[in-house]
């Protein structure tokens, strides 16, 4: 394989992933609009909530089967604008039905992109030879920072929905599909034979559910800021609609600074260190949120906690695909179905303890489960191969 198509596979990858930061921040900082929309009380917004991850979890299934067929890069081709037109769909619709038809599309279109993204870049990796999957999930916060701003700006200018949403997919839809012409995925058996991993013929979940158990641990942090970060700064902290959407702006402005930098961490000083490191901040930043007194205080906290979580997530992918270098799409397929338990859990889990008891006391709870994260580090690999050992080759042509 060329060093150019590594590069160019190496760009449409991360256009891909910032399209996707785009489109899901757009959908998760309208919340209080979309309820308001159709109409959704506070009790079934849960549910609401919960069904996306639910329906993206059995795609993340189905998608191993899948690319066995036909490969990553064409599942991710065909799924990415369907995204985009499910987002459009939310913010068309004025009907209970509307709403449930429009977010069940769209959780069964991310659940396959997710895993057909993420299986591209781990084998993207692999063909490098070197860390890089952090700048691929870097792009992905990037777009939700501009997401998150475009929000912000439908907001301002008290804009629908679906004036909001139409110029973006009008915009993104067509560069997300004629950048998959580039698409290129690294030969998996070529990893498992420098590796020298007897795991790589297939996944071992004994092996890989520490993995699981970190991952569904992050997306329940993650999914608490996503889809309660807004109504959590409207609701206790008192903000305006227009100041809510910025806590999940903030909060991937850092999750862009830690993932900028959190390569070149990583073969400092290793993954274990790194992933404890943000482990403990994301638990700070969650402290700081329930403790917090006014609203650019909650926003402080919401952007200390972007920057503890955002080497854990891509780090999970790479760990996967260190372990079983001859099965690493099925690994990430089956690792990213936590993705959506923790979504699943996260969501309702906050949501009914603030009900019942309080939105700051339910904050401690993700603050608690990051922390665990701290335990299940070592499942990262050794501190001496500084994420060179496994499928990455300790001397590689620089391609960018």
């Amino acid at each position: 394989m060329t060093d150019a198509r590594l590069r160019r596979g190496r760009g449409a990858l991360a256009v891909s992933f910032f399209v996707q930061g785009v489109t899901f921040a757009l959908l998760v900082t309208r919340i209080p609009a979309i309820q308001d929309q159709y109409g959704i009380s506070d009790g079934l917004l849960p549910a609401f909530l919960a069904a996306v991850p639910i329906l993206a979890g059995v795609a993340s299934v189905a998608t191993e089967k899948v690319v066995a067929r036909v490969g990553p890069a064409v599942v991710l081709r065909w799924v990415q604008p369907f995204v985009l037109l499910a987002l459009l769909a939310v913010g068309l619709g004025s009907q209970l039905w509307h709403a449930a038809v429009a977010l069940g599309l769209f959780g069964l279109a991310v659940g396959a992109l997710d895993a057909s993204m993420n299986m591209l870049g781990v084998s993207l990796q692999r063909a490098y030879g070197r860390s890089i999957m952090l700048g691929f999930h870097a792009a992905y916060s990037l777009g939700g920072i501009a997401g998150a701003s475009l929000a912000w700006v439908g907001a301002h200018w008290h804009l629908s929905l679906f004036v909001s949403y139409l110029p973006v997919v009008a915009v993104l839809l067509p560069v997300a599909f004629v950048g998959s012409r580039w698409y290129v995925a690294g030969s998996a058996e070529a990893g498992a034979v420098e590796a020298g991993e007897g795991k790589g013929s297939g996944v071992v979940f004994k092996v890989l559910l520490p993995l699981c158990l970190v991952m569904t641990f992050a997306y329940i942090g993650d999914s608490t800021v996503s889809n309660w970060s807004a109504k959590y700064l409207q609701d206790v902290l008192g903000s305006s609609e227009e100041l809510a959407t910025v806590p999940y702006n903030a909060y991937m402005v850092t999750t862009l600074l830690g993932r900028a930098v959190g390569d070149f961490g990583v073969r400092r000083f290793g993954a274990v260190v790194v992933v404890r490191a943000g482990a403990v901040l994301a638990a700070l930043g969650f402290a700081a949120v329930a403790a917090a007194q006014g609203a650019w205080a909650g926003i402080a906290g919401f952007t200390v906690l972007g920057l503890g979580l955002s080497v854990i997530v891509p780090q999970t992918f790479a760990a996967a695909g260190r372990l079983f270098p001859g099965a690493s799409d099925a690994a990430v397929a089956r690792l990213n179905v936590f993705n959506y338990v923790g979504f699943l859990v996260g969501s309702p889990l906050v949501g009914a303890l603030g009900d019942a008891w309080s939105y700051r006391g339910a904050m401690l709870v993700p603050m608690v489960l990051v922390l665990v994260t701290v335990v299940y580090a070592t499942s990262f690999g050794s501190r001496e191969a500084r994420y060179r050992g496994g499928h990455e080759r300790p001397r590689t042509v620089d391609v960018g």
